[in-house]
């Protein structure tokens, strides 16, 4: 089974609303990794990493992502560091890996403050601002397909991933 497209990016880069609006109009399932690693865990992924680790919090994440790579084949959207973990890196080979690429400026509108996000915690801009530089390179990296994510509605983007993955061969 392999995933109709599998969105990577940074924190903010509309992961999981361009991935519900290109599951709708692929007319196929959408899955989110941080979804999944909190409903087996039962709390939310801050609670999780404030109380875990993030060290514990990627283990149940290389895991979630690995059950989705094996059964779901609609949308799927990573955590922005999912990438990080070389054994995820490893399950991503062979798949439609779609980097959804935003500028920082972008990314700190959309996440606001950090509450939810335990990466980000006290000074987000400049948090966000290594991340980009970490993981930046892996997205590129990784991507099959590099899509800029913060010009259009996501709409728009979803409309213009889907015509993007059309013409990918199988």
């Amino acid at each position: 089974m392999r995933a109709a497209a599998v969105l990577i990016g940074a924190p903010g880069s509309g992961k999981t609303t361009v991935g519900t609006l290109l599951a709708a109009r692929l007319g196929v399932g959408f899955r989110d990794t941080d979804h999944d690693v909190e409903a087996a865990c039962g709390m939310p992924v801050p609670v999780l990493v404030r109380r875990h680790g993030e060290a514990h919090f990627r283990t149940l994440e290389r895991e979630a992502v690995r059950a989705a790579l094996d059964g779901h084949d609609g949308v799927l959207a990573l955590g922005g560091g999912a990438v990080l973990d070389p054994a995820t890196r490893r399950l991503l080979a062979g798949h439609r890996v779609v980097h959804l690429q935003v500028a920082l400026e972008t990314a700190l509108a959309r996440i606001g403050g950090a509450d939810d996000r335990p990466l980000l915690t006290g000074d987000p801009e400049t948090r966000l601002r290594e991340l980009f530089r970490v993981r930046g390179p892996v997205y590129r990296r990784l991507a099959r397909l590099t899509v800029p994510a913060d010009t259009d509605s996501a709409a728009a983007t979803a409309e213009r991933l889907a015509d993007a993955l059309a013409a990918l061969p199988a």
